[in-house]
């Protein structure tokens, strides 16, 4: 049998589950704040996971991935620990803002300190009282306000067999080889040799449905390969592909979009992605695909500056290959199949 966690002076026996709230510096009204953590500790002995949302307080469908996995039929009887934290930028949260009132990026922010800025404070309570618990790391985001991401993992994978192994089990068609960006959770986490994936999918401020499912499918199926949980006898495995790199494709004027390519899209070298006009529908100029690949990202507003950034582009050379598992992958996750094994009513 395991041994009791402690998180915030609160002990979690063996064989239960508790919600705690670590508290954090208050409102300005004087009105407390806390950090909401729930942590299920198996009876048996496994690895401890942690499942986070919300670094960037308006990025919200990982609040409903969390949500639905502590809800699972199962999660009573899994071995070692999951800590699940649905909110971690509280104060942007609340507010609907990606950053903290200080106006800092929190995954610019780590590991933090506990005398630095608001955003430093907060990064140094997740490293102080729930990292040295952790064996294994999940961080779910989304795209920025009025930006879709596809759904699809970023993990460094360089010499990392244990990350990459995460990686292929969430089960998304779409891993991208990022590098660690120096201030970032997944950086921090890495540096203390706790293996990080990152999900990222849909918009930020927006319930996406099929984001949310291949969110909770993707951790099931982490914690299945971690032997948290057995693996469902329905389980199917995703093919997955690797990109190497990727590349942002920016408007080259000012003015209106007219997007011709969807998310999950396979695109050659040289093909048109949108056009951008004045209002008047003159000067319009084509926006061409720099590099054959898959659409992993793109604006949602038709409205652009100079230099704005609009496609993101991973290269693949198998493109073909990837977009009809994208394809495969969306039908059987999209509600209106509905092919999806899963007690949860669709959001729409």
């Amino acid at each position: 049998m395991q041994t009791a966690i402690e998180i915030a002076g609160i002990k979690i026996p063996p064989g239960s589950r508790q919600s705690i709230d670590i508290p954090l510096p208050s409102f300005y009204t004087h009105s407390a704040a806390s950090m909401p953590v729930h942590v299920v500790h198996g009876r048996n002995p496994g690895p401890c996971l942690l499942v986070c949302a919300a670094i960037h307080g308006d990025e919200i469908n990982g609040v409903e991935i969390i949500r639905r996995i502590l809800t699972h039929k199962l999660i009573n009887k899994i071995k070692g620990t999951l800590i699940a934290i649905p909110v971690v930028n509280v104060f942007g949260f609340v507010s609907k803002s990606r950053y903290l009132p200080d106006r800092r990026d929190l995954n610019r922010s780590f590991p933090g300190s506990e005398t630095g800025s608001m955003a430093a404070r907060l990064a140094n309570i997740l490293m102080t009282e729930i990292i040295p618990h952790c064996t294994h790391v999940i961080d779910l985001h989304s795209g920025a306000v009025s930006r879709e991401n596809l759904p699809q993992i970023r993990a460094k994978l360089s010499d990392e067999p244990v990350t990459e192994a995460m990686a292929r089990a969430f089960g998304v068609p779409v891993i991208l080889n990022a590098n660690l960006v120096e201030g970032s959770f997944r950086a921090a986490a890495s540096a203390q040799d706790i293996p990080v994936i990152l999900y990222e999918s849909g918009e930020a401020l927006r319930f996406e449905e099929v984001a949310i499912r291949a969110g909770v499918k993707g951790v099931l199926g982490v914690m299945s390969h971690l032997g948290m949980r057995r693996k469902s006898a329905k389980h199917k495995d995703t093919q997955t592909l690797v990109a190497n790199a990727s590349q942002w494709v920016r408007a080259g004027q000012s003015g209106i979009l007219r997007s011709l390519v969807a998310s999950g899209s396979k695109v050659e070298a040289g093909e048109t992605l949108a056009y951008i006009n004045d209002p008047l529908g003159e000067n319009s100029e084509p926006l061409l695909s720099p590099i054959p690949g898959i659409i992993i990202g793109k604006t949602n507003l038709p409205l652009v500056f100079e230099g704005e950034a609009v496609f993101h582009i991973a290269s693949y050379e198998e493109a073909d290959h990837v977009s009809d598992h994208i394809e495969a992958y969306h039908e059987e996750l999209d509600p209106l199949g509905d092919r999806h094994d899963s007690d949860e009513p669709a959001l729409v």
